[in-house]
C-alpha cells in the first residue's frame, strides 16, 4: 500500500467512525444490545465470507490471541458503541465526536515513556475545547462520562489489535472481533432486556443498522486496520482529528440539526490542540568536533631560554595539543 493510499485509508476510516455518532441517533429507540447484536452478526458474516474467498495460509490462534480478540471485542466494539449511543441520547453527535478527537493525545501519551511538555500543553488545549463544547453546547454530566468512556474504548480498539494484525490481517481481525462481540452483546441484552432485546426495526432503524454493519464496521474497520500497522499508533492517532468532522457533517446531512457555535468552536480548539501535540519534533543539530592528533610543536626545537620565557598565552598558541576544527 502506497503512503498516499495509507493516509487516505486512515482518514477515511476515522471519518466513517465519526458518522457513527450521528447515525446512532437513528437507532436510539431500538433496543441497544439487540441492535448491536444484529449489526455485528451481519458484519461478521460478510467479513468471514471475504476471509474464505481470499487465499491465505492457515492461521493457528493461541490462547493469548483469543484473549486479545475477546478484550478487543468487549472494549473496542461492545463498550465503545454503548458509550457512543448513550452519549448521543443525551447530547448531539458533536459532543462525543469532539471527545473522540482526543484519542491521538491519549495514544501518544500511552506509547511514549515520558510525555513531552508540548504534549501536556496540547492536552490542556484539548480539555479547554471539550469543556467549551460540553458547557455551552449540549449534554450533561452523563453524556460527558459516556463520551470519556468512548475515548478509552477507541484507544483499546487500536492498541489491542496491533499484535493480531501480522497474523490475521485487517480482514481477519475485523471478522473475529465482530463475531466475538455477538455473544457478548446477546447475553447482555437477554439479561437486561429479556426477550424484548430484539424486535422488528422500523425502516429508518433498519437503514441505520445496515449502514453501521456494512460501512462503519466492515468498511471503517478494514481501512483502519490496513493503515494502523503502516503508520504506527502515534501517527495513526493523528487521524482521529477527522472524527468530529464526520460526526458534524453526517448529523447535518441526515437532519439531526446544525451544531451550535460552541460545539463547532470546541471541536476546532480540540483539533488545534491535537495538531500542536503531534507536531514532529525539530531535529537537533549537533556540531561535530574534529580533534587533531598530538603532533610535533613548531616551538619545541627552540632553546631553553625561549621555554623559560613562554607564558600562558604562548602555550595556548604554540603548545595546544588539542587544536579543534569544526
Amino acid at each position: 500500500m502506497r503512503k498516499s493510499t495509507t493516509v487516505a485509508a486512515a482518514a477515511g476510516a476515522m471519518f466513517l467512525v465519526g458518522t457513527l455518532a450521528a447515525v446512532s441517533g437513528l437507532i436510539k429507540d431500538y433496543p441497544l444490545y439487540g441492535g448491536q447484536t444484529v449489526r455485528y452478526t451481519v458484519a461478521a458474516l460478510i467479513m468471514f465470507v471475504i476471509v474464505k474467498a481470499r487465499p491465505r495460509p492457515e492461521v493457528h490462534l493461541t490462547v493469548k490471541d483469543y484473549g486479545l480478540l475477546v478484550a478487543l471485542a468487549a472494549t473496542g466494539l461492545v463498550l465503545f458503541n454503548v458509550c457512543v449511543i448513550e452519549s448521543t441520547r443525551g447530547a448531539g453527535p458533536a459532543l462525543v465526536g469532539t471527545f473522540l478527537a482526543t484519542v491521538p493525545l491519549v495514544m501518544a501519551a500511552m506509547t511514549s515513556r515520558r510525555p513531552k511538555p508540548r504534549v501536556i500543553v496540547a492536552a490542556a488545549v484539548v480539555v479547554a475545547g471539550a469543556l467549551l463544547a460540553v458547557g455551552f453546547g449540549g449534554g450533561g454530566v452523563d453524556s460527558l462520562l459516556w463520551a470519556v468512556g468512548a475515548v478509552g474504548c477507541e484507544v483499546c480498539f487500536s492498541l489491542l489489535a496491533l499484535p493480531l494484525l501480522p497474523k490475521l490481517g485487517a480482514v481477519g481481525v475485523t471478522a473475529w472481533s465482530a463475531a466475538l462481540a455477538v455473544p457478548l452483546l446477546a447475553v447482555t441484552g437477554l439479561v437486561i432486556d429479556g426477550g424484548a432485546f430484539l424486535r422488528m426495526p422500523t425502516v429508518p432503524e433498519a437503514l441505520g443498522l445496515g449502514y453501521l454493519a456494512t460501512v462503519v464496521t466492515c468498511g471503517a474497520f478494514f481501512l483502519w486496520y490496513s493503515a494502523l500497522p503502516r503508520l504506527g499508533p502515534g501517527r495513526a492517532g493523528l487521524f482521529a482529528g477527522v472524527i468530529p468532522v464526520g460526526a458534524i457533517v453526517t448529523g447535518t446531512v441526515i437532519g439531526l440539526g446544525l451544531p451550535s457555535g460552541a460545539e463547532l468552536a470546541g471541536a476546532a480548539i480540540v483539533v488545534c490542540g491535537i495538531v500542536v501535540g503531534l507536531l514532529p519534533d525539530r531535529p537537533v543539530r549537533v556540531r561535530v568536533l574534529h580533534v587533531l592528533p598530538d603532533g610535533l610543536d613548531e616551538h619545541e626545537d627552540q632553546g631553553a631560554d625561549d621555554d623559560d620565557h613562554t607564558d600562558a598565552g604562548d602555550r595556548d598558541k604554540g603548545h595546544d595539543s588539542s587544536r579543534v576544527r569544526v
